[in-house]
């Protein structure tokens, strides 16, 4: 890894791994101007995927996320089963399911062809950064770069080291990221969830506990999230609008309040008998809510126009503070 080296079209990445997510890495990843090495661990991750890049990269475009032409992307797009394709990658990216074992073989599969100096990076957002490097040959240069969906319309990114990481590989990563429109994380301690998935699993269980002790339900749940949190949060995340809307107060409700949470430790019951019955959500029309396939089309669409207003919108409300915190320690 050239450490100078910041500039996309200079810095060849491999994907291993191109379902849904690793797709939508590739597009992010090819918009930005990279040459892509996208890595299909078992035959069926082939079927359809390069017209879902494609139709993706077409999104792109209308969107105007990208200067070029969807042509001109997918010529720098390589698709195989064959991992000797990754020998020229500066980074490599795994994207696989959260099975340790499967990601310990392609891990094997990786190193056997990269040169010594390759940022090898997952997208895990379940397993730690510091149990995966041991699986990896080299394991200062092992990162996690966890993406949003969908990866080429959002700004979120967690960049994280474990415990062996050197922090070279975590900076130029960090870096890099700027480049693909992120306003990146760097989490120099590795935590298990990381940081967003804390957050949120702290959210769902506190959410699913009322739901289950009859206190609401799942659509007046969404309504508090969308039109409560989601009018301010992606201006001024959580610690500002603590400070906007005065510690005082809210020092007199975390007191009153945080012992009344839930601390459960069990998945809930409602969630369970979805899971029992393979239900994906809108992925096969099974999930909290019920879906025709139309609904399901439509929300996927809602969904990718929603994130592009959302990343317009904050870019026109950058963070006012010039010298900002870049690492949590």
């Amino acid at each position: 890894m050239d450490s100078i080296k910041l500039n996309p079209a200079d810095i060849p990445v491999g994907v291993v791994g191109i379902g849904l997510m690793g797709s939508s890495i590739i597009v992010a990843l090819l918009s930005s101007g990279h040459i892509v090495k996208a890595i299909a661990p078992i035959f069926a991750d082939l079927e359809g995927a390069k017209d879902r890049i494609t139709q993706q990269l077409k999104a792109c475009l209308q969107a105007s996320l990208m200067k070029e032409t969807v042509d001109a992307c997918l010529d720098r797009l390589d698709i195989s089963e064959d991992y000797n394709n990754l020998k020229t990658c500066s980074l490599v990216l795994e994207c696989v399911i959260e099975d340790s074992k499967i990601k310990a073989q392609v891990y094997r599969r990786i190193t056997d062809v990269v040169p010594a100096n390759t940022v090898i990076a997952s997208n895990t957002s379940a397993i730690t950064i510091t149990e995966l490097q041991k699986l990896v040959t080299g394991p200062e240069r092992f990162i996690g770069v966890h993406w949003a969906e969908p990866a080429y319309a959002t700004r979120f990114m967690e960049i994280t080291c474990g415990e062996e990481t050197d922090k070279v590989y975590a900076e130029w990563a960090f870096n890099l990221a700027h480049h693909w429109r992120k306003e990146p994380t760097l989490l120099k301690k590795d935590t298990r969830g990381f940081i967003t998935n804390r957050l949120m699993y702290a959210v769902y269980r506190e959410i699913f506990s009322l739901i289950e002790s009859g206190k609401t339900n799942m659509d007046d749940a969404d309504k508090v999230f969308r039109y409560d949190v989601g009018s301010w949060i992606t201006l001024m995340g959580l610690f500002r609008r603590i400070d906007y809307t005065g510690l005082k107060d809210q020092a007199v409700i975390f007191k009153n309040l945080f012992p009344q949470l839930s601390n459960s430790d069990k998945v809930p019951t409602v969630m369970q008998n979805i899971v029992e019955i393979n239900g994906r959500g809108i992925q096969n029309l099974k999930g909290l809510y019920s879906y025709t396939d139309q609904e399901a089309k439509d929300w996927e669409r809602a969904f990718f126009a929603f994130n592009e207003e959302i990343l317009r919108l904050a870019a026109r409300y950058p963070d006012p503070i010039l010298d900002i915190e870049k690492a949590l320690v």
